[in-house]
């Protein structure tokens, strides 16, 4: 019986070692993240123009030039101005440019301001029992405190002539309220505040303030 070839064994290869996967963590990198907020940023002031030049605009009523308190505002007081509004801004639209003339200004109007509704009035500043006097007080006559129209005060007589003494009925002052403020002359610092008075005390004011023999004190609140 012939021999038997012994079965050759082939070598096997040894097996595969598992393949791990090795993720690398990424860094972040400084530098494009301030390109990032830079980015943003300019993104939001574009916005910001582009509502600024092209967003919905309005014709409103501006103040062509000063408006002293309590004078009454002519037509040529107001001009046109057509801006982008915050809807949160209380302003007067052009429309009604017609009911504004007429009315008074309830504080000094600054040229180039938007008009806003407080601002002006339509009711009468002088009752029907009242007179309006108007004083021209120099520097030292007057608080250096800005005066408003509504503010209450006492026109206090300071005549040192025992003539005019006599010729006074009443006290030597009289309660007031402030109408109007005038502008101060620049050469004497001068101005012409009107007042309403008790329409009794009208005249004797009128002639106190004539010869200059008066002076202004603000009553404090709730007087």
């Amino acid at each position: 019986m012939p021999p038997q070839a012994s079965p050759v064994q082939m070598p096997t290869a040894p097996a595969a070692a598992p393949v791990q996967a090795k993720w690398q963590a990424r860094r972040r990198r400084p530098g494009m993240l301030a390109v990032a907020v830079a980015c943003i940023a300019a993104c939001a002031a574009g916005n910001w123009w582009y509502w600024t030049e092209n967003g919905q605009r309005q014709p409103i009523i501006e103040i062509a030039h000063e408006i002293p308190a309590g004078s009454v505002i002519k037509d040529s007081d107001l001009r046109e101005a057509s801006v982008a509004v915050d809807p949160s801004m209380q302003v007067v639209g052009i429309q009604q440019r017609d009911q504004v003339v007429g009315m008074r200004a309830i504080s000094t109007l600054q040229a180039g301001s938007l008009l806003h509704p407080k601002e002006v009035t339509n009711k009468t500043l002088v009752k029907g029992n009242e007179q309006l006097v108007g004083i021209a007080l120099k520097p030292g006559q007057l608080p250096d405190s800005s005066l408003r129209p509504g503010d209450r005060v006492q026109v206090v007589f300071t005549s040192d002539d025992p003539a005019a003494d006599d010729a006074k009925t009443g006290p030597g002052s009289v309660q007031a309220r402030v109408v109007r403020v005038g502008a101060a002359r620049e050469s004497t610092g001068e101005r012409v505040v009107d007042v309403a008075v008790d329409s009794k005390q009208g005249p004797m004011l009128a002639a106190q303030a004539a010869a200059g023999d008066v002076a202004l004190a603000v009553n404090g609140a709730g007087n």
